[in-house]
């Protein structure tokens, strides 16, 4: 029996109301959007547990900041949402009800889209002798696509190539690959990646501990909790090319025309990076991430 066959569905002439089957919360639906659809969106389903868990632990621990007070999730409101390619679910905007038993409320507006990839390529000239580490640093250059951001009214920002992970969460790795061969017309392997957001996490405490107040996260940045699920691993690739490539990367135009991308590469020295992309939070946080692992001899 499905999930979805468990659930006791209401309709009125403008939305729909069923409770989770596993959490027993009451979810309204706009019109259009069925049950199935929204229980099968994976970044709801991951949002969803993960602060699920986080609720849960508010009364496990009595040490927990919230235990004398814990706050409960009481309903959620889908408000509006998008189809890719006219039936793929890609993004909902949802109001979620989260309040103490005294009536302290938190903000529970939330748009849901799920993880993205970014990737720092790093490109040193073929003709700096391999190991002499002052040349390497001067000559080495980043990568930026500059492209038209709807959402910050530009034409022309300039940012970490990036992207958004399709289907499962689990392949962050050939995601990377495809945005890079799609975004900058380069080819690499899954192999030829390095994953920065998991050597952090691996290299210090950052990652869930017994005893946390919260659940664990997914190892990534979040640009804008406050609002957004979404989380992006950092992935670096470096490599040597010839000097002559350089000139020819620069200006270079690519992207997918038929996914409306228009994407303009632009090379900058890498000590330069956090003031060339300081407009763009996943671009200051691969500057943060490579210079501290570097530091730390990890890369």
């Amino acid at each position: 029996m499905s999930t979805a066959a468990t659930a006791t569905t209401t309709t009125t002439n403008t939305s729909t109301t069923f409770q989770h089957p596993e959490y027993h919360i009451p979810i309204t639906l706009p019109p259009g959007l069925s049950q199935e659809q929204l229980l099968a969106f994976q970044p709801f389903a991951s949002w969803l547990t993960t602060l699920q868990t986080s609720l849960g632990l508010q009364r496990q621990q009595p040490s927990h900041p919230f235990h004398a007070s814990p706050y409960t999730l009481h309903s959620i409101t889908v408000q509006s949402y998008d189809l890719f390619g006219g039936s793929r679910l890609g993004f909902v905007k949802l109001a979620s009800h989260v309040s103490t038993a005294e009536g302290d409320a938190l903000p529970g507006a939330v748009f849901l889209r799920g993880p993205s990839v970014a990737v720092l390529v790093l490109l040193v000239p073929d003709d700096v002798r391999p190991g002499d580490a002052r040349a390497e640093d001067d000559e080495r250059r980043a990568v930026l696509a500059v492209q038209p951001r709807v959402a910050a009214g530009s034409l022309g920002f300039a940012e970490l190539p990036a992207g958004m992970v399709d289907g499962e969460t689990g392949c962050f790795a050939g995601q990377a690959a495809r945005e890079m061969r799609e975004e900058l017309g380069v080819e690499m392997a899954e192999d030829e990646l390095v994953c920065l957001s998991d050597l952090v996490a691996r290299s210090t405490t950052a990652g869930h501990k017994e005893g946390d107040a919260t659940a664990p996260l997914p190892r990534g940045v979040y640009p804008s909790p406050g609002a957004c699920d979404e989380y992006i691993p950092i992935y670096l690739h470096e490599r040597r090319v010839p000097r002559a490539q350089l000139a020819e990367w620069e200006g270079r135009l690519t992207g997918l025309r038929e996914h409306g991308e228009r994407i303009t590469l632009k090379l900058v020295r890498m000590r330069d990076l956090w003031r060339e992309g300081a407009r763009d939070a996943k671009c200051l946080a691969a500057v943060a991430l490579w210079e501290g692992l570097r530091r730390e001899g990890k890369i």
